[in-house]
């Protein structure tokens, strides 16, 4: 039965992906309670590979197949040819990252499927999308990252390109493409028809540095790294105090007094240099030196406590797993215990609530 926190219940979604990208779309579905196959070849998904491996899964195996059954099927052999194609006339949804040419050698390309079955929901992922001379080329988060300037401008200026630390287009093309399918879910209950829904990880990578091509444009200076700072607010990212560093995010000029005032730091809010937000990025190193001399004199908890009593974003900088004592997750909800062969971790949920519930991890990825 569809509940609150489950409104995909009764939808059926054949999931013939692997890696990450396209298994995390299918997992935003089984999270929100769809009845999720996930369809790996006789080798098994590559992503029950990737490090760190426990029993017969992983780390990143079990996050983005939870909540999901398996079929083991070899789409090269007919009689599991036959079987994949009778689960995909079972189903309302179709989710694949194979190339268009593997796609359309096994019939299983749009066209073909929604001939036969013209309710489908066919939804494919892929690295750099459905046209153009590179649409079957293949490729990973971190090469997309590059490719779309996104560890161009992550990074310290004197250092190199660097790698987001989470595989946000993964992750990214994958929420796109649950979006993408539940609008189609959406459109099919008012048209009767199905859809052909389609993202990328280039597709993604180019949407999130929208400001960045926006700003060469605007300003004519080339895209450039601010290390865990921001070139349109200052001062924003990562400083020292006395006993480590602290995160601020200062997105305006009353935000910016608010904090002059909690540190105690006049010389700042009247210093000329630092007047406006513009001049405060334009004099970003010069600020970041004289508010460092403040904070040195305070601990990391001690600068939070200022600032945050003046309503000012800062907060202390932690690890992944401090989320599994941090008081906020535990007080959202945010943390499912999950048994993964056999050990029982916690693994974070759905950012969603419906109705004041949160949808649930009930298993880990199937055996």
């Amino acid at each position: 039965m569809t509940t609150p926190a489950h409104p995909l219940a009764g939808i059926r979604v054949v999931d013939l992906t692997s890696n990450i990208a396209g298994p995390w779309a299918s997992a935003v579905l089984a999270d929100l309670g769809a009845e999720v196959t996930h369809v790996e070849s006789p080798e098994g998904d590559d992503a029950r590979s990737m490090a760190p491996v426990t029993g017969s899964g992983s780390a990143y195996f079990h996050v983005a197949n939870r909540n999901k059954r398996g079929e083991r099927l070899d789409i090269r052999d007919a009689d599991d040819h036959r079987r994949l194609l009778e689960l995909i006339g079972q189903a309302d949804v179709l989710v694949t990252n194979l190339r268009p040419p593997t796609l359309a050698k096994y019939g299983l390309d749009a066209a073909q499927l929604r001939q036969r079955h013209p309710r489908l929901i066919h939804a494919a992922l892929s690295a750099y999308g459905r046209l153009g001379d590179e649409a079957a080329r293949a490729g990973y988060d971190g090469v997309i990252q590059a490719r779309t300037g996104i560890a161009a401008v992550t990074g310290t200026p004197e250092g190199p390109p660097v790698r987001a630390g989470v595989s946000i287009l993964d992750v990214g093309a994958g929420t796109w493409l649950a979006l993408g399918i539940i609008s189609a879910l959406y459109r099919r209950e008012v048209t009767g028809e199905g859809c052909d829904v389609a993202t990328s990880l280039l597709e993604t990578g180019a949407n999130w540095v929208g400001y960045h091509v926006v700003a060469q444009q605007v300003t004519g200076k080339a895209s450039s790294r601010s290390g865990s700072g921001h070139p349109a607010f200052a001062p924003y990212g990562i400083y020292a105090t006395g006993d480590g560093a602290i995160c601020l995010g200062i997105g305006g000029d009353r935000v910016y007094a608010r904090m002059c005032e909690a540190l105690d730091a006049t010389d700042l809010s009247t210093d000329p240099r630092y007047a406006t937000n513009a001049d405060r990025v334009a004099h970003a190193a010069e600020l970041r030196g004289d508010l460092e001399a403040v904070l040195s004199t305070m601990t990391s908890r001690e600068a939070i406590g200022r600032l945050t009593a003046l309503d000012v974003p800062a907060d202390l900088v932690a690890l992944p797993e401090d989320l599994l004592r941090d008081p906020q997750a535990q007080a959202l909800g945010l943390l499912a215990d999950v048994e993964i062969d056999g050990q029982r971790v916690r693994m974070p949920t759905l950012p969603l609530t419906f109705d004041g519930r949160r949808p649930t991890i009930d298993r880990g990825g199937p055996e």
